[in-house]
């Protein structure tokens, strides 16, 4: 938003190709949102600017205050973002279970659709990555550290690849990876993890919203890739 040659208001958004049932859908992720004080009441002709674009998805993975309330008036869903908020314990020896986050590792192991999640988000600045490997079995999993209450000890899990039992059978392995990590407690959001990770915990009766619009595509096609989450750390 421009006055005169004065940029008075910025709506950053992330671009970016997802395949969905064979086609290629172009999806724009929704930022960060930002106007001087005094302009604000033009706030949202820069939304609606945004959100002319015609054929995109349009995700908000990290809105809050009043931006919520507006994005449901211009027909945004929120996701299911049930979480339970869980301990990360010490390993307890014995198991067979072995993390590792070396990107020779993470290559090696990592084939078709999550070697290229990998590739394409290796060097984000926001998102951690780490193998594990089970029983001749590999899980992958992107995490974020995140702040709450200005404490960065949360895990917040970003995707979760591999074979989808091994990231579950081995939760005490990578709980005990991130506890090293400094993150003591883990953001377990079900439908990014596709789990609920056991013991000691709490479920979160106000988890953070994320929301997104769309046509025809369903919730089950958004994810928190290609987006501020995998690039902004806060």
């Amino acid at each position: 938003m421009l006055d005169g040659e004065a940029v008075v208001g910025v709506y950053a958004a992330v671009y970016s190709e997802r395949e969905i049932g064979g086609e290629r859908v172009p999806f724009c992720n929704l930022a960060a949102f930002c106007v001087l004080e005094e302009y604000r009441p033009h706030s949202l002709r820069l939304v609606r600017a945004l959100l002319g674009q015609r054929g995109y998805v349009f995700t908000d993975l990290s809105p809050s205050g009043n931006v919520i309330a507006l994005n449901e008036r211009l027909g945004f869903t929120r996701l299911d973002t049930a979480t339970r908020l869980v301990a990360n314990l010490p390993r307890v020896p014995g198991r067979g279970a072995r993390v590792a986050t070396q990107p020779a590792a993470l290559e090696r192991a990592l084939t078709g659709r999550d070697a290229e999640i990998y590739r394409d988000h290796r060097q984000a600045p926001a998102a951690q990555h780490l193998l594990v490997e089970r029983d001749g079995a590999h899980g992958y999993l992107m995490f974020r550290r995140d702040r709450r209450k200005r404490l960065p000890v949360f895990a917040s899990p970003l995707h979760a690849g591999g074979d989808p039992g091994c990231l579950e059978a081995a939760w005490p392995a990578v709980s005990a990876h991130l506890l090293r990590q400094g993150l003591a407690l883990t953001l377990a959001e079900r439908r990014v993890l596709g789990f609920t990770p056991g013991g000691p915990g709490i479920e979160l009766s106000r988890p953070r919203p994320k929301m997104f619009r769309a046509k025809n595509v369903g919730p089950e096609s958004i994810d928190h890739l290609y987006s501020e989450l995998t690039l902004v750390r806060w």
